[in-house]
């Protein structure tokens, strides 16, 4: 019997009440943060300088969410690694990831160059002396050589990377006590069984930070458009609908295709699925905020636990599918802006740069925008000057870029899972059809995703028998 067919055959009292109410509490919570959303619009236009003192609240609220995302990647990692026993289905699932994430960059990056091209958004815009001076100060921040990255994925000290927030350090540690404890067999299993208790504590702690995100939600919002306000957005509204257009093509057409060729699902179903995560970024601009639940959550949709840990946060720093869209357009409208065109050596040069010194900015608001002035001083220096010209809707498009970069990591962890056979599709139908709700109280299957050959508590008979079987979704016994 499967370990789903196991739950719904023991306690369906229990198993029917539990749904109830939960469904009830999360919905008006994420009631609480669309009107917390609109309420922040209204006060950033009725009083910008109040607004903009509201900050606080938006920049406190990632904070909280950005110090559970290396517990829960680590125990995500450990517990999925160190229960496989086998090191090489980890190097397949992180080779093809990285291959995967490759080639869909260079997709995006095509995508924005022809779109950039069509619409010439830059054209008829002045550069003053005060744009040219907002774009000069984003140059110190784009500065990080390709060394400087790699270097940075050790962290100083093992604890160091969960002290620092740092996602790819945290992904190394993991890794390495993961096949540690692969190697010690038997003698590892209590220390993943104590790791299965810690992470669901961790979830649990998130759970309950989430029930601060309308207020998160608001100041976010208000300061954002305290600080923007709308005559920044009716100058600059053509290239931000054409990046929002843009991203939007590629996600439902691009993304949607793929996953409906190689898995069978429909890209409306997995992001509607979503939807709650969707509404995080869109409020707090920064998609790292919702990466704790997306691990949780394609957990629970079907994909195996070693899958999901190592896909996400290696997506995360290496599959920017927004933020190449976002370059490439950008690029090209401040070349048009400064009378300057980009001629097509110039832009495949530049661009190709640019994504790989983008790596790691995914989940920072504005890093984008540091980006492409570090990316346009290395090849173009004169143009640096009008980067200024999109400081003041960078946020906008920020939101943009974190949307698209989660839509495109979502759909990654479900092709992978498909492509090494660790994707259960009838787990996912019965999630999508609402069969088999989330649970928002704990953001974890205390059973283990079916499908997976990962148990949450890892341990014992349990553990060997299904080791090395990701196929099989039963448990022993």
């Amino acid at each position: 019997m499967s370990v789903k067919d196991t739950r719904a055959a023991t306690g369906p009292g229990a198993e029917e009440a539990v749904p109830a109410r939960r469904k009830d509490r999360t919905h008006y919570l994420y009631v609480a943060v669309i009107a917390a959303v609109v309420l922040g619009i209204a006060v950033g236009f009725a009083a910008p300088g109040v607004a903009v003192e509201l900050k606080p609240l938006g920049t406190g609220f990632v904070n909280l969410i950005k110090m559970m995302i290396s517990p829960i990647i680590f125990c995500t990692i450990v517990l999925g690694v160190g229960s496989v026993r086998k090191a090489a289905k980890v190097g397949a699932v992180g080779g093809l990831a990285l291959g995967y994430f490759m080639l869909m960059s260079t997709v995006a990056l095509a995508i924005g160059l022809v779109v950039g091209n069509v619409l010439h958004p830059g054209s008829g815009l002045r550069l003053t002396e005060a744009v040219k001076d907002a774009g000069q100060s984003q140059v110190a921040e784009g500065g990080e050589t390709t060394v400087d990255f790699l270097l940075g994925v050790i962290p100083k000290t093992l604890v160091s990377a969960f002290t620092e927030g740092e996602v790819l350090q945290t992904l190394l540690v993991a890794l390495l006590v993961g096949f540690a404890l692969q190697a010690m067999g038997r003698a590892g299993e209590p220390v993943l069984r104590g790791i299965g208790h810690i992470q669901k504590l961790v979830f649990r702690v998130l759970a309950m930070i989430m029930w601060v995100a309308p207020v998160g939600a608001f100041g976010a919002i208000a300061a954002v458009v305290g600080e923007t306000g709308l005559d920044a957005l009716k100058s600059l509204a053509v290239i931000m609908l054409g990046f929002y257009v843009t991203c939007a093509v590629f996600v439902f057409v691009v993304l949607g295709a793929i996953l409906r060729i190689f898995t069978g699902v429909n890209i409306f179903s997995l992001l509607k699925y979503l939807g709650r995560e969707f509404l995080l970024i869109l409020s707090t601009s920064s998609s790292e905020s919702a990466l704790p639940r997306l691990i949780a959550k394609m957990e629970h949709v079907g994909v195996s636990r070693p899958v999901v840990g190592i896909t996400v946060p290696t997506g995360y720093s290496f599959n920017l599918d927004g933020t190449a869209i976002y370059l490439t357009m950008a690029s090209l409208f401040v070349a048009e802006a400064m009378g300057d065109p980009l001629s097509v050596g110039e832009q495949v040069s530049l661009l190709v740069f640019m994504i790989i010194a983008s790596k790691g900015a995914a989940g920072v608001t504005g890093a984008g925008l540091a980006t492409l002035a570090g990316g346009l001083q290395s090849h173009r220096p004169e143009l640096v000057d009008g980067v200024g010209l999109i400081v003041g809707i960078d946020r906008f498009m920020s939101e943009a870029r974190a949307l698209t970069n989660f839509a495109g990591n979502a759909v990654a962890t479900v092709l992978i899972g498909t492509w090494t056979k660790e994707f259960d599709r009838e787990q996912a139908r019965r999630v999508f059809a609402g069969e088999l709700p989330f649970d928002e109280r704990t953001l974890v299957d205390d059973h283990g995703a079916p499908g997976d050959d990962t148990p949450a508590a890892p341990g014992g008979e349990e553990a060997a028998d299904r080791a090395g079987r990701p196929e099989t979704a039963g448990v022993a016994g």
